[in-house]
């Protein structure tokens, strides 16, 4: 796909970049292309993994595009399905998606970064919520953040909106891997791999459950699993997949997922 958004994809690993000189930032369009390319990947049984990047080799993605702004998108348009970058409220988006962060990663940018299951960063990249600065809040980053890093890391970052460096990022656990801006892309696609040749079954249950537990108590939790009440559990349970994986363990030899 040409476009804002260019697509490649590969056995079943869908990659994503953003690709709008000069900064790669998202227009209330953008969004809902992003939106569209999501919900597919969603749908596709075929899709297991996807990867999301910047084009370029100063951006992965500053956020809301303020020239657009300036020239009538309004920030509380029609974003699309998913909500701005397509993703952050796509309902039962239950792969896993991992972030490749190839330069400057800012606002709504750092947002949809944080809505995705594993980050992996360039030496240079760089990291801020600098919405406090315009006089407005960086709502989704508001939400999760605290629950990703402690709590006055984040409440640093949404109060001053000081940039991060890769190394600190880090350290403070919202980036998984460090890697030479060369090397992104190339372990990106090393763990896609590594994802694509998982249970997906396992994976869908694991997403909807970490959801779940986010807002609600442990052994509220736990009774919706051991009752399945949990889709993506009770598919599991009952699944092709379920008997496979200790079949495989008994007969000593890999296991081969069909996502059944």
């Amino acid at each position: 796909m040409t476009g804002p958004i260019r697509t490649r994809r590969e056995g079943g690993i869908l990659e994503v970049t953003i690709d709008r000189p000069k900064a790669n930032a998202i227009d209330l369009v953008t969004s809902r292309i992003m939106g569209e390319i999501f919900r597919d990947f969603r749908d596709d049984e075929t899709l297991r993994v996807a990867i999301i990047t910047g084009a370029g080799e100063k951006f992965f993605c500053p956020g809301w595009d303020l020239k657009a702004a300036a020239a009538g998108d309004a920030v509380d348009g029609d974003y699309g399905i998913g909500g701005f970058g397509g993703m952050q409220e796509l309902r039962d988006l239950n792969k896993p998606i991992i972030s490749a962060v190839n330069g400057i990663c800012c606002g709504g940018g750092l947002e949809i970064a944080l809505s995705t299951d594993m980050i992996l960063a360039a030496e240079h990249a760089t990291f801020a919520l600098p919405e406090i600065r315009s006089g407005t809040v960086a709502d989704a980053a508001s939400i999760k953040l605290p629950k990703r890093i402690p709590y006055h890391i984040a409440m640093d970052m949404l109060f001053t909106g000081r940039w991060l460096d890769a190394t600190e990022a880090h350290r403070w656990g919202f980036v998984n891997e460090i890697l030479p801006a060369d090397k992104l892309m190339e372990r990106a696609w090393e763990l896609a791999r590594l994802l694509e040749s998982g249970p997906p079954l396992v994976y869908a249950a694991i997403k909807e459950v970490v959801r779940a537990a986010e807002g609600e108590d442990f052994q509220t939790t736990m009774n919706k699993i051991t009752k399945r009440q949990f889709k993506t559990v009770d598919i599991l349970y009952s699944s092709d997949d379920q008997l496979e994986g200790a079949r495989a363990f008994s007969e000593k030899r890999d296991p081969v997922w069909k996502g059944k």
